[in-house]
């Protein structure tokens, strides 16, 4: 099992499925370092060999990836909390940010529904 970034990346499945296992690497991102290494897109993980791991690992190196990503991200959105600005309000309430409507849905955004007391539909 190859490991890469401090993540095991499954050595049974096709190279670019793989990489997508470490967070901030999606598909396209996967093809394209595929492409830069001259790999197939059909080769497996385990059929690797230790030179073209290490190829891969310099290749990682040049984007922000699993923890230095995750740790961006959190700060960013910590930053618009302080600031106050309406993003970051509606992040510290736990509603939708972009903009969606919340009347009858969002709900994975503010969790199961909550039942009121005497609340009663207007007519």
């Amino acid at each position: 099992m190859a490991r890469l970034l401090g993540v095991d990346i499954p050595k049974n499945k096709r190279i670019i499925i793989s990489l997508t296992y470490l967070y901030g690497v999606g598909n396209s991102m996967a093809k394209q370092i595929c492409k830069k290494l001259n790999l197939s897109e059909d080769t497996k993980t385990e059929t690797l060999t230790d030179g073209q791991v290490v190829d891969i690992r310099k290749v990682l190196d040049d984007y922000t990836l699993e923890g230095d990503l995750r740790r961006e991200r959190s700060l960013n959105i910590k930053r618009l909390m302080d600031l106050g600005c309406y993003r970051g309000i509606r992040h510290r309430l736990g509603l939708p940010v972009r903009g969606q409507v919340t009347q009858k849905n969002a709900r994975t955004r503010k969790g199961p529904k909550k039942t009121m007391a005497n609340k009663k539909k207007i007519k």
